[in-house]
């Protein structure tokens, strides 16, 4: 075998959650960041808490209420594409 190929093992490397919570674990790194630890994931506590980091939940939402404005018929949607490709039109004039 090579000799020292091997990362260093820090046996007290501190743990942060996003909630606050510290502990120490095994670790090659010396310091870790995480969102959900036992104190706060969803699992263990209980209750429902929501993390969306990538905002796919107002996403989703703004879609829909965008949906729901245009009305379901293709009338609607395509008369409401005449009229935004119109004001286009006219602000590029």
């Amino acid at each position: 075998m090579k000799n020292n190929i091997h990362p260093k093992y820090n046996n007290k490397a501190k743990v942060t959650c996003a909630c606050g919570n510290e502990f120490e674990v095994g670790s090659t790194m010396d310091e870790i960041k995480t969102e959900l630890c036992s104190l706060c994931h969803p699992f263990f506590t209980g209750e429902q808490k929501l993390v969306d980091t990538a905002r796919r939940v107002e996403k989703f939402q703004s879609r829909m209420e965008r949906s729901q404005k245009l009305g379901n018929n293709k009338k609607d949607k395509s008369a409401k594409r005449k009229e935004i490709k119109a004001k286009k039109a006219t602000a590029k004039k």
